[in-house]
């Protein structure tokens, strides 16, 4: 019983019960290394991939963007966003996903780009593809507080690719 336990210990392993990583960077067996989405300074070498995740919930109308100014194309490049139901293999209305950013480093030098969170309470005129068409705090509601909103949470990213 006890060797069955240890066994069981050993296959699920100590997590969080999140993606990212707990203290810093892994990397992944593919080859990509995924980050913390507070982790703001990023070192790479030419041809490595990294990716940053983040949970996102559209019946909350909470999304995640990748915004001007972008990474300068010569150092790092984006390849794209990938969508994981956070609530298993099959999608349920309602629930939240988990986004993911990925980036190759191309070429020596620092770039930085910026991720934009929207909450139902920070834009207004976004959908899941489309950010808000302004980035300043929405207008107040005609019914409802009188005090305007937040902005949203802007994140910029250093790389530095060596």
């Amino acid at each position: 019983m006890i060797a069955a336990t240890a066994l069981l210990a050993l296959a699920t392993g100590c997590g969080s019960g999140s993606d990212e990583p707990a203290g810093g960077s892994t990397s992944h067996p593919s080859g990509t290394t995924s980050h913390p989405v507070k982790d703001t300074s990023i070192t790479a070498e030419p041809g490595e991939r990294f990716t940053l995740t983040v949970d996102q919930n559209a019946s909350t109308r909470e999304y995640w963007y990748l915004v001007d100014p972008e990474p300068d194309s010569s150092v790092l490049v984006s390849r794209g966003q990938d969508s994981a139901s956070g609530s298993g293999d099959e999608p349920v209305a309602g629930a939240g996903h988990r986004l993911t950013f990925t980036f190759e480093a191309k070429g020596k030098g620092t770039t930085r780009f910026t991720l934009l969170h929207c909450t139902f309470t920070t834009c207004q005129g976004n959908t899941s593809s489309r950010p808000p068409e302004t980035t300043a705090p929405s207008a107040t509601p005609t019914t409802g507080a009188a005090t305007p909103s937040q902005a949203p949470e802007r994140i910029t990213y250093t790389v530095t690719v060596d």
